[in-house]
């Protein structure tokens, strides 16, 4: 009997809502598409250039990502067990519209005048990277805070 009165209620209400305009439209659970995509980056260095390349980031290659459309989020230098600094890595985070984006700004990023004399500033004492940077993309979960 409680079954036939709710369901009497339930179209009813729907009776009524319908005659005042009401208009019920579906919910669909879409995923959310994430506002960017992270770029984790970590640079190794030669033996004691990273303070070289903490300067060049510092100055110049921070701003330069920005003009070229890039989103700087966090920079850190790992530590080992004992919390001391490990001397020859960088290890940044890039925010960045789509994967296509990034592309891009790194094409007219490293064809920037800027960048290149900076870069060539930087390394007058010598190389400071001791391998090409390693790059891997990220999207955020659904349950991250960071979308």
């Amino acid at each position: 009997m409680k079954s036939v009165k709710l369901l009497l209620g339930s179209v009813a209400l729907v009776g009524l809502g319908m005659a005042i305009g009401w208009t019920a439209k579906p919910v669909l659970a879409q995923p959310e598409k994430p506002s960017y995509v992270y770029e984790l980056r970590t640079y190794t260095t030669e033996e004691g250039r990273l303070p070289a390349l903490n300067k060049r980031f510092r100055d110049h290659t921070v701003k330069l990502f920005e003009k070229h459309g890039m989103k700087n989020v966090v920079y850190l230098t790992p530590v080992d067990a004992e919390g001391k600094a490990i001397d020859n890595k960088l290890v940044y985070l890039l925010a960045h519209k789509s994967q296509a984006d990034a592309k891009k700004s790194f094409a007219s990023f490293g064809a920037d005048p800027d960048w290149k004399a900076a870069r060539e500033a930087s390394e007058a004492d010598g190389k400071i990277l001791a391998k090409p940077p390693e790059s891997q993309f990220y999207v955020p979960t659904d349950y991250s805070p960071m979308k």
